[in-house]
């Protein structure tokens, strides 16, 4: 068990899960050699995967072409093989060998190029001579190849033979979607992209640990109805908003799961709004946890969290990550491999999703039932039920405190920051004074 499920394992809204940070990394694996991207059989074969661990996902085909807001669904983009020969006929670089080597989108391409030609249409890293960067073209009728620096060096023949067996054609952009029902029709958006091909921290950690969310939310009662998006970045995101009105509305929480396998500290980006909820809930539960993390201010660059929380939707997402994009060498290179993503890391970062969604779950206003003066606790075994508890003296301070701000404008969350204490005793005060009839649960107000 790692140190974080030992610090999360007393919170009862929390339990330690029935999963190892293997089960993750072995997810991780399996995805690891496709070759993905915005579109294509790379996503729908991902997807495909998915669906073995939450066979109720639905997969969805939009055509290419179909208006998604400002934008349109591109042309689907799919590779076979890639190669650059020298004159010996050997593959000095190699798709097969590793599906960075090719800038996504190339368009495909056929013959033989001066090395002074071929330069142009390559990619190195001179400052991580060893490293493949990773490079797209989205959308940009283009080709290339992405290699380290030092293989660039290594070639000295005056012509090589070049391939790209790829088509652009018209076609779909593919995503995933799953609903989890809860009491409420009102919903938490856990979304993650899936267009990247072989990085592992980028983003099949964000992936591995969406999946394993949510097949344990499946095995658990939930106030809130949960809804899971697998999509492209971007165009993707962009892409579910403009088919899912209903569905937005519904949106009371959101998180952008990423980058979440490597032992960097926590960050968390807050929603647009800045004070939602759920900025509020990752924030507690990352100081609770007593982990190294950062909690950093919305910005409208990043992943999917700038499509959710762009001015017409302005919707309460947040973005979960470790190290952020940019900020470690690995970044967008091959040296986000299997190695770099570690299983103890996972695990802790699917325990720390968890424990942020078990906070918003039980997050909810009471009325004081009895609000003139304090009542007689003694008298109903109340301060007795407390007195076993390893801090008594705080547990019965979470009794009063409940008490005074259960007034009908304040959650638990609102108490538990106002008073310093632990959410968990704050919601275990609250179902004592509940079961004693001191309290009445309030619906949540309005958005």
């Amino acid at each position: 068990m790692s140190l974080l499920a030992d610090v999360l394992a007393p919170a009862p809204a929390a339990p330690p899960p029935a999963v190892r940070g293997e089960d993750l990394h072995a997810l991780v694996r399996r995805l690891y050699p496709i070759c993905r991207s915005i579109t294509g059989d790379g996503v729908r074969e991902t997807l495909a995967i998915l669906q073995e661990y939450l066979p109720e996902l639905e997969v969805h085909e939009v055509p290419t072409g179909t208006p998604v807001l400002d934008w349109e669904v591109p042309r689907e983009w799919n590779i076979r093989d890639a190669w650059i020969k020298n004159a010996r006929g050997k593959r000095v670089v190699d798709f097969r060998r590793h599906n960075l080597h090719v800038v996504g989108y190339s368009v495909p391409v056929q013959g033989i190029f001066t090395l002074e030609a071929l330069k142009k249409h390559l990619h190195t890293l001179p400052e991580q001579p060893q490293l493949i960067p990773y490079r797209t073209a989205y959308y940009a009728e283009t080709w290339g190849f992405c290699l380290a620096h030092e293989q660039l060096e290594a070639l000295n023949e005056p012509h090589y033979e070049v391939c790209i067996d790829s088509t652009l054609a018209p076609g779909a952009l593919t995503y995933g979607e799953l609903l989890l029902p809860g009491e409420t029709d009102e919903e938490i958006l856990i979304s993650s992209h899936v267009c990247h091909p072989s990085l592992a921290n980028d983003n099949l950690s964000g992936i591995a640990v969406a999946v394993f969310l949510a097949r344990q939310l499946q095995e658990r009662p939930r106030r809130y109805s949960y809804r899971f998006v697998f999509a492209p970045g971007t165009i993707g995101a962009i892409t579910w908003l403009s088919r899912n009105a209903e569905a937005v509305a519904r949106i009371r929480h959101g998180l952008v799961l990423s980058l979440l396998g490597e032992p960097g500290a926590f960050t968390y980006k807050k929603s647009r709004r800045g004070t939602a909820d759920v900025d509020r809930a990752v924030a507690l539960a990352l100081r609770e946890a007593a982990v190294p993390h950062r909690v950093v201010e919305f910005e409208p660059y990043g992943y999917d969290e700038r499509q959710y929380c762009s001015p017409g939707f302005n919707l309460p997402v947040g973005g979960l990550s470790r190290t952020p994009y940019g900020q470690f060498p690995e970044y967008h290179t091959s040296a986000d491999n299997l190695d770099f993503v570690q299983p103890e890391a996972l695990l802790d970062s699917l325990l720390l999703a968890q424990s942020a969604l078990s906070l918003l779950d039980a997050n909810r206003r009471y009325q004081n039932l009895s609000p003139y003066g304090e009542p007689a606790l003694g008298r109903r075994g109340l301060y007795h039920a407390v007195s076993g508890h390893p801090d008594a003296a705080r547990a019965q301070l979470a009794l009063l405190w409940v008490l005074n701000l259960s007034d009908g404008q304040h959650s638990l969350l609102d108490i538990a920051e106002r008073a310093s204490l632990p959410f968990a005793q704050v919601q275990h005060a609250a179902e004592l004074l509940l079961a004693h009839d001191l309290l009445l649960p309030l619906p949540d107000p309005a958005p």
